[in-house]
């Protein structure tokens, strides 16, 4: 199945990197040697360069990264996080996430360059940013500060999440 490339999207094929630029960024990719791949008509297709049963699974790999790519710098993508428990809340300032979760001391956490950060509430946390795969990664790290605990439930969790509430211990 090809990758459609929109317009204002420009897709550079090189014989070791794909690279993909556009409103939201630039991105690349090392391109792997058991892919073939090629661009005709603001399409991109991807094939095995054998029959081996690694090439086939690597293409369809390949195929699904570029496009991760091309959707990052046209929409990009985020995660929302919130946080749940008595006197939590987060502050973005600039490229900083400053939580305030429990600990005796608050906690600053650094964002990479091209991921930006923002608190809509001071309960809620919205990681944006093109590379899907450092956007996920920064999700999970600000999560991995204080996840969420089974019997309270509170934590950071992401948006979506549910989680299963345990039954305390009884006499």
């Amino acid at each position: 199945m090809p990758v459609a490339v929109p317009q204002g999207v420009d897709v550079q094929i090189k014989n070791d990197q794909i690279s993909v630029k556009g409103t939201g960024g630039t991105l690349s990719l090392a391109q792997n040697r058991l892919v073939k791949v090629t661009s005709e008509g603001g399409k991109l297709s991807f094939a095995p360069v054998d029959e081996s049963r690694e090439a086939n699974a690597m293409s369809g790999t390949m195929r699904q990264l570029v496009n991760n790519m091309v959707l990052g710098v046209t929409k990009g993508f985020e995660k929302k996080l919130s946080l749940v428990g008595v006197g939590y809340k987060a502050q973005a300032q600039g490229a900083k996430l400053n939580l305030s979760v429990g600990f005796s001391h608050p906690v600053n956490k650094d964002m990479p360059a091209g991921i930006t950060v923002a608190t809509p509430a001071p309960t809620e946390i919205v990681v944006k940013g093109a590379d899907r795969q450092r956007v996920g990664q920064v999700a999970a790290e600000i999560r991995a500060i204080r996840p969420p605990e089974p019997y309270k439930g509170k934590g950071i969790r992401y948006a979506d999440e549910k989680i299963t509430i345990k039954e305390t211990k009884k006499k």
